[in-house]
């Protein structure tokens, strides 16, 4: 669970699943012009190929080749374990 905090430390990662539950299924070409308009992060395509890596290591992102491209789905399955161990109660009206 420690591997999920740390890939949620990094904005630029938070930003990528930001895009990604916006519009899932996203290609790196995609994502790098979201992000760049959207978040004015303008990192290389290769800096945002690690940052999915990252993402892609603790369960949060998963990929799926199409010929020569790549989509990039989010999976917020791992939140929810981690949601799940700390659950917020429920506040009385």
């Amino acid at each position: 669970m420690t591997d999920i905090f740390t890939a949620l430390a990094d904005p630029t990662r938070r930003a990528l699943l930001d895009e990604l539950a916006d519009r899932d299924g996203q290609t790196l070409f995609e994502l790098c012009g979201r992000l760049a308009m959207k978040h004015q992060i303008s990192s290389s395509r290769q800096a945002i190929t690690q940052h999915l890596g990252v993402l892609e290591a603790v369960g949060l992102v998963h990929t799926r080749r199409d010929g020569r491209y790549k989509f990039h789905h989010a999976d917020f399955a791992p939140l929810r374990a981690v949601s799940g161990r700390w659950p917020i109660p429920q506040e009385n009206p």
